[in-house]
């Protein structure tokens, strides 16, 4: 079971070249239910997630390079690429995620949790902005399916919310 909340970010780490981190590629093979293939550094797998927003069941099958790469051409829509940043929080881990591709300028935080009670019950960090784990726009599958207006529309919203150090951090990232 995989229980997350999502967040925009209103102020971006002074420090993130400190934390860990690793590029992510990813394509979805279907939304309903999510079937995705996903690159995590060199890394490889298949996910598969049922239904819902903040909870829902996750199952990861290990792929190879050939086989990523093979399924990679059979995905439908946007591929998605973001660097994801590693920042403990403890008990916690945020997954920092700063889009790039068609994607650049979208931001956000999620935070994974053990149980709903905990995930209902987290306290942001003042760096956090609007909750948006029940917005369907900041989920990747639905992000894979979006026209560019649409895309428009989520990175400036991204664009409100983050400051000029956000904007370097990302561009001397990629």
């Amino acid at each position: 079971m995989e229980i997350e909340r999502k967040f925009l970010i209103q102020k971006m780490p002074s420090d993130l070249e400190n934390y860990k981190s690793c590029l992510i590629e990813q394509a979805y093979l279907n939304v309903k239910p999510v079937v995705r293939v996903r690159r995590e550094d060199e890394t490889y797998y298949m996910t598969y997630k049922g239904g819902g927003m903040m909870a829902r069941e996750e199952y990861n099958l290990p792929l190879d390079a050939d086989s990523y790469a093979h399924l990679l051409q059979k995905a439908d829509g946007n591929i998605i690429t973001k660097r994801r940043y590693l920042i403990p929080l403890a008990p916690y881990t945020i997954e920092l995620d700063v889009f790039s591709g068609i994607f650049e300028g979208v931001i956000v935080a999620e935070v994974e949790f053990p149980s709903i009670e905990e995930a209902e019950s987290f306290s942001a960090p003042d760096w956090f902005g609007e909750d948006v784990t029940y917005d369907g726009r900041y989920h990747n599958s639905v992000m894979s399916r979006m026209k560019v207006e649409e895309i428009v529309e989520i990175q400036s919203l991204s664009d409100q919310k983050e400051n000029d150090q956000a904007k370097i951090v990302r561009q001397s990232k990629y």
